[in-house]
C-alpha cells in the first residue's frame, strides 16, 4: 500500500487498487469533464482559452464508470467537482456545492459564474463565494500552474465544513495541487495522484514551497 501524505506521479486507477475499501474518509476530486474540444459558434471553447503550456488532449473524454466505481470503493464519501458533466454516473445528491466567482453579469466573459460539485453528504446546499474573472482570483495562490486551477481557501473551505480531524483525504485528479496544500496547511493526512509528469512536477514544487513556508511561519511564531 502506498504511504499517507504522498503525491504520486501514476495513473490514479492503478493507485487506487493498492487501498482497501473505505480506507479514505473523504475523497474531493476533479476529475477531467470532457469539455476541451467542445467548441460551437459562440466560442466558448474552453480549449482555446486556457493559458497553458500544453494541449489539453487530456480533457477530451471524462472519467468512465469505472472510475466512479473504484472511487466510491476506496472512499466513505465524496466531493466531485464537475458533477453536473457526470450526472449519468453518479447517484441523486441533494448535497451540491456552488463555488460562486461573484462574476460581473455585465461581462461577456467565456467562462462560467460558478463551478459546481455532487457530494454523497444529506446535508443542504452551500455556496462558497470567491471572486474570480477568467484565471485571476482574489487569493494569494501565485501564478496558475494548471488550467483548471482551484484555489487552495476553497479547498480549506471544504476541509472546514466537510472533513473531521483525522480524516484520511484522497485527490486522484491533483493537478495544481491546492487540494494537498489545503489538507498540509490544516494537518489532513492525503494520497493525491497526478498521471501528467509535467503537472507532477509543477505540483510538487507549488506543494514544496507551500510546506517550506509553512514551516518558516512555524519558526518565526
Amino acid at each position: 500500500m502506498l504511504e499517507l501524505n504522498g503525491f504520486y506521479n501514476m495513473d490514479c486507477m492503478e493507485g487506487m487498487k493498492q487501498f482497501p475499501d473505505k480506507y479514505f474518509e473523504l475523497a474531493i476530486v476533479d476529475p477531467q469533464y470532457g469539455i476541451s474540444y467542445a467548441r460551437g459558434k459562440n466560442g466558448w471553447g474552453v480549449c482555446e482559452n486556457r493559458p497553458d503550456r500544453k494541449d489539453v488532449s487530456w480533457d477530451k473524454k471524462p472519467p468512465d464508470k469505472a472510475y466512479f466505481d473504484e472511487l466510491f470503493r476506496v472512499s466513505k464519501s465524496q466531493i466531485i467537482w464537475g458533477g453536473n458533466y457526470f450526472t449519468d454516473k453518479l447517484p441523486v445528491s441533494k448535497c451540491w456545492i456552488v463555488w460562486d466567482k461573484i462574476c460581473d453579469t455585465a461581462n461577456k466573459s467565456v467562462f462560467a459564474d460558478a463551478e459546481l460539485a455532487w457530494t454523497s453528504f444529506r446535508k443542504v446546499v452551500k455556496t462558497f463565494k470567491l471572486r474570480t474573472m477568467g484565471f485571476i482570483s482574489d487569493t494569494k495562490d501565485g501564478a496558475r500552474i494548471h488550467p483548471t486551477q482551484k484555489p487552495t481557501e476553497l479547498y480549506r473551505w471544504l476541509l472546514k465544513n466537510y472533513a473531521k480531524p483525522g480524516d484520511k483525504v484522497l485527490d486522484t485528479h491533483v493537478g495544481s495541487a491546492s487540494s494537498l496544500i489545503a489538507c498540509y496547511q490544516m494537518g489532513f493526512p492525503y494520497v493525491g495522484f497526478e498521471i501528467d509528469p509535467d503537472y507532477f512536477k509543477a505540483a510538487s514544487e507549488r506543494l514544496d514551497a507551500a510546506k517550506a513556508q509553512q514551516s518558516l511561519f512555524r519558526q518565526g511564531t
